[in-house]
């Protein structure tokens, strides 16, 4: 009886520990300097993706190069290819030449294709750019997880995982958030067109307290943030900050990282 009223966790216990786990990791094996110093938290506007394109492909790459910048990843070696256009994806053979992220990268002309890394687009996520940009950044984070020296928390088998919570990581937790859920677009008055969607591992909830993680450790206020939510995970966002800034214990090793 006297549990009746104790407050239900925002999240399971086990999820939360993985979460400062991961950033920590990340922290650890993609600079933290550039992570406390370039990094930002990308918003879903025309001030942060400007630029138009007369066509599909050029819409698409532009919305592309701004995620790569953002990402710290302008100098990789990239390709955008229409999904239509492309049955398989070869493996990369990845060799970013200097700092592997940030405003030091140094740019490579690949010698071979198998040097570049092939990023694929689906025209119709052109109609919800968040979509777009998420499966972007998702992809820009598993090809830069590829590069650790050492395994994530939780092995292998949390890859998918892993990398959307990178993704956060790389400053995307807002647009990774707000598309976590299928979207869809109305092609009449009665009718349904085609789901505007992209593959996600974490919940929108999951990936709202990575994102409230991030903005604790950036110190970005959080009404800077609740306006760029959809409605529906601005109050978790509210209560993820404040059991974030409560978990002293699970921040201590992420602080001594910071400082090194």
């Amino acid at each position: 009886m006297f549990g009746l009223f104790a407050k239900k966790p925002l999240l399971d216990e086990e999820t939360i520990q993985w979460m400062f786990d991961t950033y920590a990791w990340a922290l650890k094996n993609f600079d933290a300097h550039v992570f406390y110093q370039e990094t930002i938290l990308v918003n879903p506007s025309n001030q942060h993706f400007p630029g138009e394109g007369s066509s599909a492909f050029e819409m698409a790459n532009i919305m592309f190069n701004h995620t790569k910048t953002y990402a710290g990843m302008a100098h990789w070696p990239t390709r955008l290819v229409n999904d239509a256009e492309i049955t398989s994806l070869p493996k990369p053979n990845i060799q970013i030449l200097g700092a592997l992220r940030g405003s030091k990268g140094e740019t490579k002309l690949p010698e071979n294709d198998s040097d570049v890394i092939t990023i694929t687009y689906n025209e119709f996520q052109l109609h919800d750019p968040e979509v777009l940009i998420a499966t972007f950044a998702h992809a820009l984070a598993h090809y830069l997880g590829t590069t650790a020296q050492e395994p994530p928390p939780g092995g292998a088998e949390n890859w998918p995982f892993v990398t959307e919570l990178l993704a956060v990581f790389l400053g995307f937790g807002v647009i990774m958030a707000n598309s976590a859920n299928t979207a869809k677009i109305r092609s009449c008055g009665s009718c349904s067109g085609p789901a505007i969607e992209r593959a996600n591992y974490l919940s929108q909830f999951d990936t709202t307290y990575a994102l409230a993680l991030f903005c604790h450790l950036k110190n970005i206020p959080t009404t800077d943030v609740t306006p760029l939510l959809k409605k529906s995970l601005r109050s978790f966002f509210k209560n993820a900050i404040k059991d974030v800034t409560q978990r002293q214990v699970e921040l201590e090793p992420i602080k001594l990282l910071q400082q090194n």
